[in-house]
């Protein structure tokens, strides 16, 4: 349908202008009538010229797989098939959940000419998302008239978490920096279950790490080196209830847990483990262990859509499930945020889980509690939320130190360090032997 541009707004204003004089001095309605046809008929016949234009192709190319809060470039490709210039505005219809920047944009193509235009586009939100749309209007020749075209060019693409952790892990790894990331990977030799090799002897081994039979035949000491276990498996067991949908950041606490289960999933498997998930409170879904590079790609692919729900955690629930689907001992991780009533449910779960497997609790703590420790105190109002703070602290630290005093091990962080802290958490377990 056609749309009138600004141009043709400002000759009505100007014809309106004349007739207003005109109905004043009778001398120039004859003026006014001339203009009024003119424009008239120039609206008309550039009306017609705009229908006659060839249209405009256009194709959209964009990734199959976005990361959930990080930009990407999203580009459309033009033809012109007309043997004429045209010029026309560009609206991109993209998903509400995503934010973009760049748009609308303005063209302007020679005849038969090619172009390319790009815009940034940031999603906000994970799972499957379609691009129905792209819009455009055309300018007509004189300017006076937009043509408003909706070209079908549907585009798929799936909104991941965000991977790129997981490829800074590995550069890093590569370079042996990982200490930037604040990962602490201690090498202590002589430690560990699994023999690794024999090795010169160095000063400061254990008497016990001296292989007698090889240092009789070398005639110099030699030593066993032993490395961490492999070949164990590990298990997270991911809350999707409501306590996850709280967002301090640009991401839910939700959100950050599935970076951090990336990141690990990723160590896990570079340590020769296999990695399994099981969710619960909500939408239940189950992935057994399995080692090689592909589990981490299946876990992205289950988790990708994934969504907290509005339930409450039912931890008796999801370890009873939990106990008989998997049988051989493995790291259970839980990852949820612990409140001090979550006792009753949760001590009985942990000792359930604990017969067989070893429990790692890793609970999320809510940026704004610290936000408001620190705030000054200045009227009575701040003093009994900063009381009350210190009162909700105190019962959560109650509830976590009786999981520590059941032999469990347990983590509490920010959301957005909890990615290393699990990590460090994963090393010192594989380093003690415990698993």
């Amino acid at each position: 349908m056609p749309l009138p541009n600004q141009r043709l707004f400002y000759l009505l204003i100007l014809i309106s202008f004349i007739g207003l004089i005109a109905s004043f001095l009778p001398s120039f309605i004859a003026v006014w009538q001339t203009v009024l046809t003119l424009t008239l008929l120039l609206a008309a016949i550039d009306l017609i010229l705009l229908y006659l234009k060839q249209p405009i192709s256009v194709s959209r190319h964009l990734s199959s797989t976005l990361a959930l809060g990080i930009k990407s470039t999203i580009q459309l490709q033009f033809h012109n098939q007309s043997q004429r210039k045209q010029r026309f505005n560009l609206y991109d219809h993209y998903p509400q959940t995503m934010d973009a920047v760049g748009l609308p944009l303005e063209v302007k193509l020679a005849a038969q000419q090619k172009a390319t235009v790009s815009y940034q586009l940031t999603p906000s939100e994970r799972g499957k998302f379609t691009f129905p749309l792209v819009q455009i209007h055309l300018h007509s020749l004189l300017g006076l008239w937009q043509r408003n075209t909706k070209l079908n060019k549907q585009s798929q693409t799936h909104v991941y978490p965000n991977f790129a952790a997981v490829s800074q892990y590995a550069l890093f790894a590569t370079d042996n920096n990982l200490s930037q990331l604040g990962i602490i990977k201690k090498r202590r030799r002589g430690e560990g279950q699994d023999f690794h090799q024999l090795r010169a002897y160095r000063e400061g081994d254990a008497l016990r790490q001296i292989d007698w039979k090889a240092t009789s035949r070398s005639l110099k000491l030699i030593s066993r080196e032993y490395q961490d276990e492999r070949d164990q498996e590990i298990i997270f067991m991911l809350d999707c209830g409501h306590r996850m949908l709280a967002k301090d950041d640009d991401l839910s606490h939700f959100d950050h847990t599935l970076n951090a289960i990336l990141l690990l999933s990723y160590v896990a498997l570079r340590q020769g483990d296999a990695v399994g998930l099981s969710t619960f409170s909500g939408e239940s879904r189950w992935i057994s262990p399995k080692k090689g590079y592909h589990t981490l790609q299946n876990i992205l692919n289950t988790i990708y859509d994934l969504q907290p729900s509005s339930e409450s955690p039912d931890f008796s629930k999801a370890a009873t499930e939990l106990m008989i689907r998997h049988k051989k001992r493995a790291l259970i991780i839980v990852l949820t945020n612990l409140h001090d009533e979550d006792n009753d449910d949760l001590l009985p779960a942990i000792r359930l889980l604990r017969k067989r497997h070893l429990v790692l609790i890793s609970s999320l703590r809510e940026n704004i509690i610290d936000d408001t420790l620190k705030q000054p105190i200045q009227t009575l109002s701040d003093a009994l939320l900063n009381a009350a703070t210190h009162h909700y602290l105190h019962y959560r630290k109650t509830a976590f130190e009786k999981l520590l005093h059941q032999g469990t091990h347990a983590i509490e962080t920010l959301p957005q360090e909890l990615s290393v802290a699990l990590v460090n958490a994963y090393l010192n377990i594989k380093r003690s032997g415990l698993l």
